[in-house]
């Protein structure tokens, strides 16, 4: 199992990353602050100070076809924004 999915790469999330030094990654459900702190430790070769996690809960869609309405959920996700040590910085771009 997968503790790290895939980094975030937002406009809000850019905008942490240069001003406080955070990076957001989708997480494994299951997957806590110490065993997310030990994967991109291991994964990017850097010193993680602080790991903050929230759970995003299923959005409801209703959609309109010829048919009716059709109602769908959207799949949970869980974040983890995770600070580095101060000096440390981290390149997204190099691994995707």
């Amino acid at each position: 199992m997968s503790i790290v999915i895939r980094p975030i790469i937002t406009e809000k999330a850019s905008s942490a990353s240069e001003r406080y030094n955070r990076y957001s990654f989708e997480v494994a459900p299951k997957a806590n602050k110490i065993e997310i702190k030990n994967a991109v430790e291991s994964a990017y070769g850097v010193s993680v100070e602080k790991v903050r996690t929230i759970i995003v809960r299923a959005e409801r869609r209703t959609r309109n076809t010829k048919s009716g309405l059709q109602r769908s959920k959207s799949a949970v996700v869980k974040k983890a924004i995770v600070q580095l040590a101060e000096g440390e910085t981290l390149n997204l771009y190099a691994n995707l």
